[in-house]
């Protein structure tokens, strides 16, 4: 998390967004444009593992079903 606050667009790089992590940089270069990078990259990153989060729930309920 403090990845995505500090350096927005190398989060999400290195998880594999590089189209959104150059359009980030770009963002970011601009001093103002910085902060709405951040809370982009934070937000996406909590997203994200929300969604894994999720993905374990529904597998875990499949596996109990049978």
């Amino acid at each position: 998390m403090l990845l995505a606050i500090l350096l927005p667009f190398l989060s999400f790089i290195l998880r594999g967004k590089i189209i959104t992590g150059i359009i980030c940089l770009i963002l970011q270069i601009t001093l103002i444009g910085w902060l709405p990078a951040a809370i982009w990259a934070a937000l996406s990153l909590n997203n994200a593992r929300a969604d894994k989060r999720n993905d374990k729930l529904i597998q875990a309920m499949k596996d109990n079903r049978k």
